[in-house]
């Protein structure tokens, strides 16, 4: 015998009787929680507003102004921009060193990265400890206390040349040396790692573990299953920090600017394109050129952000593919 839900007769009662309610006091009471509803996000809308679009807007004015911080703002329309890009020598060698320190930094840190994860994403005595330590540095490497142990590895003294001459090298001071001082920070970048490690981690926990015992049966070798079958499954969480690590790595300027002195030194080798933003808005109270760059360099980022979306569909791949 087939049994007949029943509903309760307080449901039924309740839903005749807000069906019976006029439509007028049905609006007012959508009206009402749309009204609760703006009460409640607008700490947030204020946040947008009154600390992110509307400074955003007065900076972009501002790169089309000459301003000092004490005068008003004079209207120059694009000699920023002009000046920019023709008459500005020291603002071409900060993008290149922006270039090759993003370049150079953002692949390195995740090969360091996803080769930290593979050798921890697996079950074994401890592991979570170790997981926890090569987070670390993630955690406290955009300091200044970090910068500064930092300079003082890599200095004339420092532990680094301690090292190279217990075997024999003789050590030099990388900081102090324009051939060597942007790759102290690239190697601080690097070193860095854990929080797209961690991000590795969860994505090799998705990886079915037939995968590899498939592989394993048709003869395919550690590297091979490596290249062959967690790369292309691994690849959408890949691109995902590939395009958190590239706008955060372009953005370098903490370590550049305490390794350098706040001056980009020595001869121009660490300055990257944020410290020479911060140099000539704060430190030439040039505010309408800094604000021309700021904008120069928002643009950019979403060029290259554009760039690497794009090449998504050439190397990722997704496991419902052949389902679409």
């Amino acid at each position: 015998m087939s049994k007949t839900l029943e509903t309760p007769a307080g449901v039924v009662a309740g839903a005749a009787a807000v069906a019976a309610r006029p439509s007028g006091d049905r609006r007012s009471d959508r009206k009402r929680e749309a009204v609760a509803g703006y009460v409640f996000l607008s700490p947030w809308l204020l946040g947008l507003f009154g600390i992110t679009l509307l400074p955003m807007l007065y900076s972009l004015y501002l790169s089309f102004t000459d301003y000092d911080l004490l005068q008003d703002p004079e209207w120059v329309g694009l000699d920023n921009y002009v000046r920019m890009f023709t008459d500005d020598p020291k603002y071409w060698h900060a993008v290149g060193a922006t270039l090759v320190f993003g370049l150079v930094s953002v692949p390195l840190k995740l090969a360091v990265a996803l080769g930290v994860a593979l050798l921890l994403y697996r079950n074994r005595r401890g592991v979570g400890l170790y997981r926890s330590l090569y987070y670390v540095p993630s955690l406290l490497g955009g300091s200044v206390a970090i910068a500064i142990v930092w300079q003082t590895l890599f200095g004339g003294a420092g532990a680094v040349n301690e090292v190279l001459g217990f075997f024999g090298i003789e050590g030099r001071s990388w900081i102090a040396n324009p051939s060597t001082a942007l790759g102290t920070l690239i190697l601080l970048a690097a070193w860095q790692f854990g929080a797209p490690m961690v991000i590795f981690l969860a994505g090799l926990k998705q990886i079915p573990a037939e995968m590899f015992e498939a592989a394993s049966l048709d003869g395919a070798g550690r590297l091979q299953q490596f290249w062959h079958v967690t790369l292309p499954l691994l690849s959408p969480v890949l691109f995902f920090n590939l395009v958190l690590e590239t706008i955060a790595g372009f953005q370098g300027f903490t370590a550049a600017f305490v390794i350098s002195g706040g001056l980009g030194g020595p001869a121009d080798s660490t300055l990257l394109y944020t410290l020479y933003l911060y140099l000539r808005g704060f430190g030439d109270f040039q505010m309408g050129y800094a604000s021309a760059m700021a904008w120069v360099f928002l643009v950019a980022l979403g060029v290259v952000t554009a760039l690497v979306f794009r090449s998504g569909s050439l190397w990722v791949h997704y496991a419902d593919e052949g389902e679409r």
